[in-house]
């Protein structure tokens, strides 16, 4: 570590996150704050301010001030590939001899923050869904459009042949795991049997996906592709792409757009994803079998039960009452798959 990292290293540690939090406030007058799992996010009337928060998760690390400029740079990069200049650049946030903060300016850095556009609130799909916002299916098609682009761009790559693979068989233990950890969260327990189905399917359906891996149908994708994540402005604008994790980002085309589907269809919008899917294969991607989709979709469900019920094995859980309740209702949707497969 250089002299002056060092010294930045110092002068972060000398000031606390809700300092840092305070200051941001008070910089940006009327900037609304939303708390994620991993960040901080500063809205204000123009512009969008991101702060990662220290933190230390199996699947990644934030707590050295190098590794979250790291983070935020890779979170610019790969994100101006969807959703081009929304995502204007990394600012550091600096602090001087006397402990005045100040942002983008000359000074020891303390952080560092991603700084975006703000998109119309009220345009992004998952809003439109939950408000009963007319959705036409133009405005899919142009998702669809850029989905496909982007694709496409992507298979000129093949980074890790049978990283994603060995991604699904990992994810799919440690869903065993934490969910039979954390079954007493569930109100009418958990039912084993559908959680060690998600995982025979993965591996009943291995050489189609390994397959599919060689057809250059697995490409680094978005990974984390929700109703949330997409804005239907003109054109549309797909953001919020996975930074941490070229694991999670590693995935078949058709496993990110049914994924997205099987969101849409939580808010009440089945067709969505029977479109896009459709749109995607119009476009020459080969689909998968009806099994494999199938196991692509209880896989997904699988994981996000569990994702929703380890929000409370954090400190202090954020609306611990909504876990629970999220987790029962994507365990019911992988049961509804599996019935409708037969379990294969």
């Amino acid at each position: 570590m250089t002299g002056v990292a060092e010294k930045g290293a110092q002068r972060e540690a000398d000031v606390s996150l809700a300092q840092k939090l305070a200051f941001l406030a008070q910089a940006l007058p009327g900037a609304r704050r939303i708390e994620t799992h991993t960040a901080y996010v500063f809205v204000a009337p123009d512009r969008v301010l991101k702060l990662k928060k220290p933190i230390c998760f199996d699947y990644l690390d934030y707590r050295d001030l190098t590794a979250r400029e790291h983070v935020c740079r890779e979170e610019i990069r790969l994100n101006r590939q969807l959703a081009g200049e929304m995502y204007l650049g990394v600012v550091p946030l600096v602090c001087d001899e006397a402990g005045r903060m100040a942002l983008g300016t000359p000074g020891m850095v303390i952080d560092w923050l991603v700084e975006m556009r703000r998109l119309p609130t009220e345009r992004l799909l998952e809003t439109c869904l939950r408000s009963g916002k007319s959705v036409t299916p133009a405005e899919i098609s142009a998702v669809a459009d850029r989905l496909v682009t982007f694709y496409r761009d992507r298979q000129a790559d093949r980074p890790n042949p049978g990283l994603y693979l060995r991604h699904l068989r990992c994810e799919s233990a440690v869903n065993i795991r934490n969910l039979n950890d954390m079954r007493a969260h569930l109100r009418n327990g958990l039912d084993g049997a559908i959680v060690d189905a998600g995982a025979a399917l993965i591996d009943h359906h291995a050489p189609e996906i390994s397959a599919r891996d060689r057809m250059r149908l697995v490409i680094e994708g978005h990974g984390d592709l929700r109703p949330e994540h997409v804005c239907l402005t003109t054109p549309p604008t797909i953001f919020d792409r996975l930074e941490f994790s070229v694991e999670m980002r590693m995935i078949d085309v058709f496993d990110e757009v049914n994924y997205l589907g099987l969101e849409c269809a939580v808010l009440g919008a089945q067709w969505i994803g029977v479109q896009i899917l459709a749109a995607i294969t119009a476009a020459g991607f080969s689909a998968p079998s009806p099994g494999l989709l199938r196991a692509y979709g209880v896989f997904r469900c699988l994981t996000r039960a569990r994702l929703s019920l380890d929000h409370l094995r954090d400190a202090v859980p954020r609306t611990p009452e909504k876990w629970p309740l999220q987790a029962r209702s994507y365990l019911m949707r992988a049961a509804v798959l599996l019935a409708a497969g037969g379990g294969g």
